[in-house]
Protein backbone atom coordinates (compact mmCIF):
# COMPACT_ATOMS: atom_id res chain seq x y z
CA UNK A 1 0.00 0.00 0.00
CA UNK A 2 3.01 2.42 0.65
CA UNK A 3 4.28 2.14 -2.73
CA UNK A 4 1.32 2.77 -4.38
CA UNK A 5 0.64 5.74 -2.05
CA UNK A 6 4.35 7.02 -2.79
CA UNK A 7 4.46 6.90 -6.39
CA UNK A 8 0.88 8.41 -6.68
CA UNK A 9 3.26 11.56 -4.62
CA UNK A 10 6.18 11.18 -6.90
CA UNK A 11 3.99 11.40 -9.85
CA UNK A 12 1.89 14.94 -8.71
CA UNK A 13 5.37 16.32 -7.86
CA UNK A 14 6.44 15.78 -11.06
CA UNK A 15 3.65 16.52 -13.18
CA UNK A 16 3.03 19.69 -10.58
CA UNK A 17 2.82 22.18 -13.39
CA UNK A 18 0.67 20.68 -15.68
CA UNK A 19 -1.81 19.92 -13.04
CA UNK A 20 -1.91 23.45 -12.03
CA UNK A 21 -2.86 24.70 -15.50
CA UNK A 22 -5.41 22.26 -15.65
CA UNK A 23 -6.98 23.09 -12.86
CA UNK A 24 -6.96 27.01 -14.23
CA UNK A 25 -8.16 26.34 -17.34
CA UNK A 26 -11.18 24.54 -15.77
CA UNK A 27 -11.91 27.53 -13.34
CA UNK A 28 -11.37 30.00 -16.19
CA UNK A 29 -14.37 27.94 -18.33
CA UNK A 30 -16.12 27.62 -15.35
CA UNK A 31 -15.84 31.29 -14.84
CA UNK A 32 -17.00 32.11 -17.94
CA UNK A 33 -19.40 30.09 -18.78
CA UNK A 34 -21.31 31.36 -15.41
CA UNK A 35 -21.00 34.92 -16.53
CA UNK A 36 -22.24 34.39 -19.60
CA UNK A 37 -25.00 32.62 -18.14
CA UNK A 38 -25.96 35.83 -15.85
CA UNK A 39 -25.82 38.38 -18.48
CA UNK A 40 -27.53 36.13 -20.59
CA UNK A 41 -30.46 35.95 -17.90
CA UNK A 42 -30.80 39.53 -17.47
CA UNK A 43 -31.29 40.62 -21.36
CA UNK A 44 -34.02 38.12 -21.65
CA UNK A 45 -35.71 39.41 -24.63
CA UNK A 46 -39.52 39.07 -26.04
CA UNK A 47 -39.04 36.15 -28.42
CA UNK A 48 -39.70 37.12 -32.49
CA UNK A 49 -43.06 36.17 -33.47
CA UNK A 50 -43.72 35.72 -36.94
CA UNK A 51 -47.36 36.49 -37.94
CA UNK A 52 -49.00 36.10 -41.12
CA UNK A 53 -52.35 35.12 -43.01
CA UNK A 54 -52.55 31.56 -44.76
CA UNK A 55 -53.97 32.90 -47.65
CA UNK A 56 -50.98 35.17 -47.92
CA UNK A 57 -48.51 32.31 -47.31
CA UNK A 58 -50.22 30.64 -50.30
CA UNK A 59 -49.74 33.29 -53.08
CA UNK A 60 -46.17 33.87 -51.44
CA UNK A 61 -45.26 30.00 -52.34
CA UNK A 62 -47.15 30.29 -55.96
CA UNK A 63 -45.15 33.03 -57.05
CA UNK A 64 -41.90 31.61 -56.02
CA UNK A 65 -43.01 28.37 -58.28
CA UNK A 66 -43.83 30.99 -61.24
CA UNK A 67 -40.36 32.30 -60.99
CA UNK A 68 -38.88 28.65 -60.47
CA UNK A 69 -40.43 27.89 -63.54
CA UNK A 70 -40.27 30.84 -65.87
CA UNK A 71 -36.53 31.24 -65.22
CA UNK A 72 -35.73 27.47 -65.88
CA UNK A 73 -38.58 27.17 -68.71
CA UNK A 74 -39.62 24.13 -66.81
CA UNK A 75 -43.38 23.68 -66.74
CA UNK A 76 -44.39 23.24 -63.24
CA UNK A 77 -47.85 22.22 -62.16
CA UNK A 78 -49.41 23.20 -58.70
CA UNK A 79 -52.24 24.31 -56.73
CA UNK A 80 -53.52 27.99 -57.29
CA UNK A 81 -55.87 29.35 -55.19
CA UNK A 82 -57.35 32.65 -55.70
CA UNK A 83 -59.31 34.65 -53.07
Amino acid sequence: MKSILTKIKQWTIIHQSDIILLIGVILISLLSFAMGYIVAKEQEKEPLKIEFKSHEFTEAVVRIYEFAASDTNILYSYIRTDS
